[in-house]
């Protein structure tokens, strides 16, 4: 059975938690992180995550579970722009 956008979004955000959680409280990660950690092959397809991931994110901060920054500087979904990464919150 496919997986639906809201359990895509669930899946990722647990991904997100997890690699957090495995590292310094401090530490950042890339949402390609969580999209390569939840891709289920050793090709490319974890690239078609990447808004997924970024979205699992975004709702991470809606819940005050994660910060998204940008150049080391918490931004808002409006704001970001390029690069960003995901932190904890704290």
């Amino acid at each position: 059975m496919a997986e639906t956008d809201r359990e895509l979004t669930q899946r990722l955000e647990q991904v997100i938690v997890n690699l957090l959680e495995r590292r310094p409280a401090t530490a950042s990660i890339c949402p390609s992180d969580a999209a390569r950690e939840a891709y289920e092959g050793d090709d490319e397809g974890w690239r078609a995550l990447m808004e997924p991931a970024r979205r699992a994110a975004w709702s991470l901060v809606a819940a005050g579970k994660a910060e998204v920054t940008r150049s080391g500087r918490p931004v808002t979904e409006t704001e970001a722009r390029g690069p960003i990464r995901i932190r904890r919150t704290g």
